[in-house]
């Protein structure tokens, strides 16, 4: 990006970011500096892309016209720590309005392919139409500038997203790092749900699969469906000297109360995000058998501490991140040294994909992420997906579903992975809204919008209903009754409609949200990080502004894509068997829900007009 002011939120124009857009049927590019429109263009990441998108009339999501953006925040590749995420957005194959039209989505993921992409000199790649044959994506610096080239993928085709990898490093060796879809995106007729899996240098040194991914919304689906099987990019290091203000940005969040639960247990931290199971057990709310918990010690099996005393834990962070929040599990060696690895540990998979469907050994919960990522599936709609399909079969034993899959039976479970990854089983790769939809019991499909909820209850979070990417990702009200104690009216309107939904600020910047995940973007510290960097000068407030329309401009793209208000729910289940194991307030009520969709709508309703352009 070139600056030619240090005032971008008054002066956005004359902020210019660097695109290359790609003709993938007729192998062209064309590279432009494009002026900022406001500070969202600035920031980057969906602020960004939520606009081109809205350009855009799409009445299916695989179509041509459904563009596949990648992009960088104004933050990645800086020396401000967290700093390496990459957006993927588009269309979304698996997020859908009850009148079938696709919403917009994007995914984010970190790894160090998004500071290389940024290092080649480029911002931003719209990849528009559709390859008549596998290729992939260089993206290269050179002493020109950055040079983008398709190439044949043919013997990419059918790999997994680990081997992809394995064998364009072989091309391309140290300078380079890599985005891949595995077998799920390659099979996007019948899989929704792929996901993108980014590389990390650990994984390149160790030839270990400890990738990251951008999975949720099908953004891997997309890009298979464009016949685009990986991207590489390859650029010298870029990284600066650390300036006193960063430095003094980069302790904090280290040492600071917004990163330090999720610091390894060794440094007095909970563990990463495995530390929620602990946290929620404690109400009985750690989701059990299709989001159902039964009120038992079930979900201890996983805890941390049960974990360790057959396989070996290593607590990893990702590339020049202090934060550590990483929980890499081995085998565990008779004299007690590691052995192979088998997956990373975070608390989305290993429940979503273990305690939530009757799975409640490591090994075998480890086995299912190992698929899960290799095929390359968001392991959020791979896991929910599932666990409604099993629910299915507890009901109907008579006439089960699939392979007759129940609770806990892990070589069936196993299959259902194989099978889905493979695309082999639309009935599972094209998520549980497809899917309860087709069984005519949707009662029990834990999605809200067509877009699979994350590990938390949605008795605990009625502010699943106005997230805009997936439940925790885009509406950070996941903790307000389990962590804040908050159950009155008041405080989850404000929740929903002020300050919980700055959240989606990361998603622009390219910071992972454990920077200060308690805060979001609108801090003092991104503000230091801001006039450090790139000598810009934008205040809290400008930060606050911006965030806010982004998320108000998703808001009025899923209305404009059919949704009707009364989307904006949650899972009937919830109140039609109230559990009452969770024990906690029950705020999930038809009546709490009833008038916290009045008051919500009542507040972002006004703010919707003018932020959407007329659709080509």
């Amino acid at each position: 990006m070139n600056y030619f002011t240090s005032d971008p939120a008054s002066e956005p124009a004359s902020v210019v970011y660097s695109r290359c857009t790609i003709d993938l049927k007729r192998g062209t590019m064309r590279l432009d500096d494009v002026p900022c429109r406001n500070l969202e263009d600035v920031l980057g990441g969906f602020g960004r892309s939520f606009q081109i998108l809205a350009e855009r009339q799409i009445n299916h999501a695989y179509c041509e016209e459904n563009p596949l953006i990648v992009n960088t925040g104004l933050l990645t590749g800086s020396s401000a720590m967290t700093g390496m995420r990459t957006y993927f957005s588009g269309y979304s194959p698996l997020k859908e309005s009850k009148k079938g039209l696709p919403a917009a989505m994007w995914s984010t993921g970190s790894g160090n392919f998004g500071a290389k992409f940024k290092w080649t000199g480029l911002d931003e790649l719209i990849f528009e139409n559709r390859s008549p044959q596998p290729v992939y994506a260089l993206i290269r610096e050179t002493a020109e500038g950055p040079l983008v080239e398709l190439k044949p993928a043919d013997h990419l085709a059918g790999l997994t997203t680990h081997d992809k990898m394995m064998v364009l490093q072989k091309e391309y060796g140290r300078n380079a790092h890599f985005a891949t879809i595995g077998q799920a995106g390659e099979n996007w007729e019948n899989v929704y749900m792929g996901a993108v899996a980014l590389s990390t240098d650990n994984q390149l040194k160790s030839g270990e699969d400890k990738m990251r991914f951008a999975g949720r919304g099908g953004m891997g689906s997309l890009m298979g469906y464009k016949n685009l099987l990986a991207l590489v990019v390859q650029s010298s290091d870029k990284i600066k000297a650390l300036t006193p203000e960063v430095k003094s940005v980069n302790i904090n969040v280290v040492k600071g109360g917004g990163s330090a639960r999720l610091q390894p247990v060794s440094r007095g931290g909970g563990g990463g995000t495995w530390a929620a199971y602990d946290v929620l057990q404690t109400f009985h709310a750690v989701p059990v058998n299709n989001f159902r918990p039964q009120g038992n010690d079930l979900p201890e099996k996983l805890f941390r501490e049960q974990v360790e005393k057959q396989y070996l834990i290593k607590s990893e962070a990702c590339f020049r991140c202090g934060i550590t929040c990483h929980n890499n599990i081995h085998e565990k060696k008779e004299d007690g040294s590691s052995g192979r690895f088998l997956a990373k540990f975070d608390y989305e998979p290993l429940n979503l994909l273990g305690t939530n469907i009757g799975i409640h050994e490591a090994g075998k919960a480890a086995r299912l992420i190992h698929l899960c990522d290799n095929y390359g599936m968001d392991s959020i709609s791979l896991g929910v997906t599932i666990s409604y399909l099993l629910s299915y079969n507890e009901r109907h034993p008579e006439r089960p579903l699939a392979n007759g899959a129940t609770f806990g039976n892990f070589a069936k479970i196993e299959e259902l992975v194989t099978l889905a990854g493979l695309g082999r089983l639309p009935e599972i790769g094209k998520g549980s809204k497809r899917l309860s939809e087709s069984t005519g019991e949707t009662s029990y499909a834990y999605h809200v919008k067509g877009l699979e909820i994350p590990a938390y209850q949605p008795e605990t979070n009625p502010g699943y209903a106005w997230a805009i990417a997936g439940g925790h990702m885009s509406m950070g009200t996941y903790g307000l009754l389990t962590r804040e104690g908050k159950s009155d009216m008041e405080s989850w309107v404000q929740g929903i409609t002020m300050s919980k939904l700055q959240i989606v600020g990361f998603d622009m910047i390219g910071l992972c949200k454990f920077f200060d995940i308690t805060k979001g973007i609108c801090t003092q510290m991104v503000v230091d990080c801001l006039k450090s960097e790139f000598n810009l000068d934008v205040t809290v407030e400008n930060l606050a502004a911006a965030v806010r329309r982004a998320f108000l401009r998703g808001l009025a793209l899923e209305l404009r894509q059919g949704y009707e208000k009364s989307e904006y729910t949650l899972p009937a289940e919830v109140w039609e068997r109230p559990n009452p194991n969770i024990k906690l307030p029950n705020i999930t009520t038809p009546e709490f829900i009833a008038e916290l969709q009045d008051k919500v709508w009542a507040v972002f309703e006004p703010e919707l007009a003018g932020l959407l352009p007329e659709a080509k």
